[in-house]
């Protein structure tokens, strides 16, 4: 059912790339563009997969693709970014021009990851390793549960009924509460 094989595995090479074949790659991309990665290599005259192409190309042939150390100033950034973003590593390769999403996943893995517990900061929540966890909810915490959801998806046809059916008591101004605490937590399902 699904999808056929990207390749005949058995015609296919497998393991380091030759000089031959990288020069074959990248000729036939300077000549004809990226394009259809499945058919990329019968065309080009490579004994390879697409997928394995296009791996070669993204993170080791691309002429735009840089070389070397992370500098201070990309660690710092990348630290940024991962508190922001967590490990979306496609997301903050694309605000590092040059830097693959792969090459920045192992080196945070290996150093910035190793560096930040080193200083004593959880590399997870980007907080110091000495502060305490919060354990409980504070009595701030408005909960307000969505048991029954079908019912207001079937009167209203769509998830803003479920908002008109609050208690305007339920909504609460920002003003009133500044100390509103808007972390979410997942629970098991409702019972029915």
């Amino acid at each position: 059912m699904g999808r056929s094989p990207c390749c005949e595995k058995a015609h296919t090479n497998k393991g380091a790339w030759t000089k031959e074949e990288d020069d074959r790659l990248i000729a036939y991309i300077k000549a004809h563009g990226e394009g259809c990665w499945r058919s990329l290599p019968k065309a080009a005259g490579l004994l390879r997969c697409g997928k394995s192409c296009r791996l070669r190309w993204i993170n080791y042939l691309r002429p735009d693709l840089k070389r070397g150390n992370f500098t201070d100033e990309e660690d710092e950034f990348i630290i940024k970014l991962h508190s922001l973003l967590g490990n979306k590593w496609s997301l903050i390769a694309g605000k590092l021009p040059g830097r693959t999403d792969n090459e920045i996943k192992n080196y945070w893995n290996t150093h910035i990851r190793r560096r930040l517990i080193d200083r004593g900061i959880d590399p997870t929540t980007h907080r110091s390793c000495n502060d305490p966890a919060p354990t409980a909810v504070p009595e701030t915490t408005k909960t307000i549960s969505f048991c029954g959801a079908k019912d207001y998806y079937k009167q209203d046809g769509n998830a803003c009924g479920i908002l008109n059916k609050l208690e305007k008591n339920d909504i609460v101004d920002q003003e009133q509460r500044p100390d509103l605490n808007l972390e979410l937590r997942i629970s098991p399902p409702c019972p029915q």
